[in-house]
């Protein structure tokens, strides 16, 4: 793979656009991207956004790269790996598969088998720059292509490994579904706080710049999250009371059960889309 390597992008929905927009803020060149899907007017905008090529034809788009990454719905990714499987088993590209739940078993017999393949579960703050993936990479994938794949994640948020690639259920019910705990979160303290007399836009800034404090606390404290809960709580005041009131609510059992279902639904997703042809 050279210094500079080639990237194309299968499918050309949201997330292939926030991957392209994070690379070329990272300092990739849009001279090395490709982008292929079948709605030409779309990819023509796509082209004058990015300034990177487009074509229609996936088999070509293929043909280009050094690293495809297929960013097409699960449920059609069967027919799309099975009609690039001629080109990439040729030229041998480095594989990347954003689908959830398709395992790489499954998407490297779809492909022809024998490719180098990373398996990538992003979420929805990639859309902002601000993503978390877990990513996991099958025995064909040498060290450079790792590091080629975590430069590209890396342009959008986060970019972790996991050695196993099961642990991407884990990754699922964590960072992949977990956008939607917080903005549940959110909805809970604005309705609360509504009712109890702040304007609802007002409830919902404050909630919003709350929640993004405290995290961006948490990614630059040395202290776990325990700590830092203490930390704001203090004897016998209100935060000791709501946290005490979260406890004796079962708060913990309750995301620990909410997680094991996310979990749990992964798994038959796999299991699902592995067994449609």
């Amino acid at each position: 793979m050279s210094t500079s390597p080639t990237i194309s992008f299968i499918g050309a929905g949201n997330m292939a656009s926030a991957i392209i927009g994070g690379m070329l803020d990272s300092g990739f060149k849009g001279a090395d991207i490709w982008v292929s899907a079948p709605d030409d007017s779309h990819l023509q905008s796509i082209r004058k956004r990015f300034g990177v090529s487009v074509t229609t034809d996936n088999r070509y788009c293929a043909q280009q790269a050094d690293i495809v990454i297929l960013a097409v719905k699960p449920q059609v990714m069967a027919d799309v790996c099975r009609d690039i499987a001629p080109v990439v088993q040729n030229t041998r590209p480095l594989m990347v598969s954003i689908a959830a739940g398709l395992e790489a078993g499954t998407l490297d017999e779809w492909l022809g088998g024998g490719l180098p393949l990373v398996r990538v579960m992003p979420n929805t703050p990639s859309l902002v720059g601000k993503g978390a993936a877990g990513l996991f990479a099958n025995d064909q994938v040498s060290d450079k292509q790792k590091q080629s794949v975590e430069a590209v994640f890396s342009s959008i948020g986060s970019a972790l490994w996991v050695e196993e690639e099961n642990l991407l259920h884990a990754v699922t019910a964590l960072s992949g579904s977990g956008p939607a705990y917080f903005f549940l979160m959110l909805e809970a303290l604005e309705e609360a706080a509504t009712e109890a007399g702040i304007e609802a836009e007002t409830a919902r800034k404050l909630a919003i710049q709350t929640m993004a404090g405290a995290a961006e606390m948490a990614g630059r404290s040395e202290h776990d999250p325990a700590q830092l809960k203490r930390n704001v709580m203090s004897p016998g005041g209100t935060t000791e009371r709501a946290i005490h009131t979260f406890e004796d609510g079962g708060l913990r059992e309750l995301v620990k059960t909410a997680y094991t279902a996310a979990f749990s639904r992964s798994e038959d997703m796999a299991k699902e889309l592995a067994g449609k042809q």
